[in-house]
């Protein structure tokens, strides 16, 4: 294998980074490259973010367990600097390589719903891997079921998709925020799941004020 795909370089943490900083970090790349935060995006831009997230999972999965980033450490660390690359592309051919290495990983990370190894020379399931986090970027609206929230979302959707799109803005923030609303009445029910139900254009919107939030203004210009 010709070039070695750096984890560390492509969730931007150092090699001394804590498990809650590469969780943190996670979230941020996961938001920049989801694919479908780019509902504007020509086919092969959408494919480059979707390599990109794809290979921001992988890192994800590799370093947020204990067993499975100490195997990549003791690989990491016989390769040269000239080797290793922030190459979304490397992360296929690692996976193709050395994925059955991580049988035996037990998922030591707590909570990061990425405790099962994939299928030989397979990645880990992006959507997978993000459902988790996004559960927990959106935790505040899960934590009250008062049904007022959906119309209160719908309201203050419609607000903001009007000033930045006119009616066609205010139609589609609307119901952005009323199914956030729904999310928070819903019990016992996680916010993937709801997410998951959602048309394209209102998963843009939901991500890109999640980017928004996590991201700041920077995330108008990616």
């Amino acid at each position: 294998m010709s070039s070695f795909p750096d984890y560390y370089g492509l969730l931007n943490v150092s090699k001394n980074a804590t498990t809650d900083e590469i969780r943190t970090a996670y979230k941020k790349e996961s938001l920049k490259t989801h694919p479908d935060r780019l509902s504007q995006a020509t086919p092969a831009e959408k494919k480059k973010a979707t390599e990109k997230f794809q290979a921001v999972a992988d890192a994800y999965y590799v370093l947020s367990d204990t067993t499975r980033r100490r195997e990549y450490d003791a690989l990491y660390g016989s390769r040269s600097t000239s080797d290793r690359t922030n190459d979304p592309s490397s992360s296929a051919n690692f996976f193709a390589n050395f994925a059955s290495m991580f049988t035996g990983a037990t998922g030591a990370s707590a909570g990061t719903g990425t405790g099962a190894a994939p299928a030989e020379g397979q990645h880990p399931n992006a959507e997978g891997v993000f459902a988790d986090v996004f559960d927990d970027l959106l935790r505040p609206e899960v934590e009250h079921h008062t049904p007022w929230w959906s119309w209160f979302g719908a309201v203050s959707g419609g607000g903001v998709g009007f000033i930045v799109g006119n009616v066609p803005g205010l139609m589609v923030g609307a119901f952005a925020g009323n199914r956030l609303g729904a999310i928070r009445d819903a019990k016992g029910k996680s916010v993937a799941a709801v997410f998951s139900e959602l048309g394209g254009n209102q998963k843009a919107e939901i991500l890109r004020a999640l980017a928004m939030k996590v991201l700041g203004s920077a995330a108008s210009t990616l």
